[in-house]
């Protein structure tokens, strides 16, 4: 076989519909776009959208609430995650990145009190929620704010 020699199975392809050549043809005059309307006209383009003059989807649904551009996302870390570390360990925004604990920095670290921590070891982020803050220093740890 060769490639020259490739023909589709019968039936399976159409020829192409030549419109415009003739009333004789079945597709003369309007060429099967029908008479007027904003269809017929050549140039013609309706966005996917549009729905004919009525009010669009887009500005029939109410629209609610308000999104802050200028909002600060924090990584967030439990303290529980942290009793991995060794005790007199220093952990790092690095550190935490370095052991998969954090993807991306964003805007910072947060450090929140869910769950216990047993470790003494100091954490460097740039904030902490009040109650992880009495839990690390009950532990006998400490807290820097970067």
């Amino acid at each position: 076989m060769k490639m020259n020699s490739l023909k589709p199975n019968p039936g399976s392809t159409k020829s192409r519909k030549r419109v415009g050549r003739g009333n004789s043809s079945g597709h003369g005059s309007t060429s099967g776009r029908g008479t007027k309307g904003q269809k017929s006209r050549s140039g013609s383009k309706i966005s996917s959208y549009f729905e004919g003059g009525q009010m669009p989807l887009s500005r029939r649904v109410p629209k609610r609430g308000f999104r802050n551009i200028f909002r600060n996302k924090y990584a967030i870390i439990n303290i529980a995650q942290l009793n991995k570390f060794d005790d007199g360990e220093v952990i790092t925004p690095e550190r935490l990145i370095q052991d998969g604990m954090v993807k991306k920095l964003l805007s910072g670290i947060k450090i929140l009190s869910e769950g216990e921590i047993t470790k003494k070891i100091t954490i460097k982020a740039h904030k902490f929620s009040k109650e992880a803050i009495n839990k690390i220093e009950a532990a006998g740890g400490k807290v820097e704010v970067i």
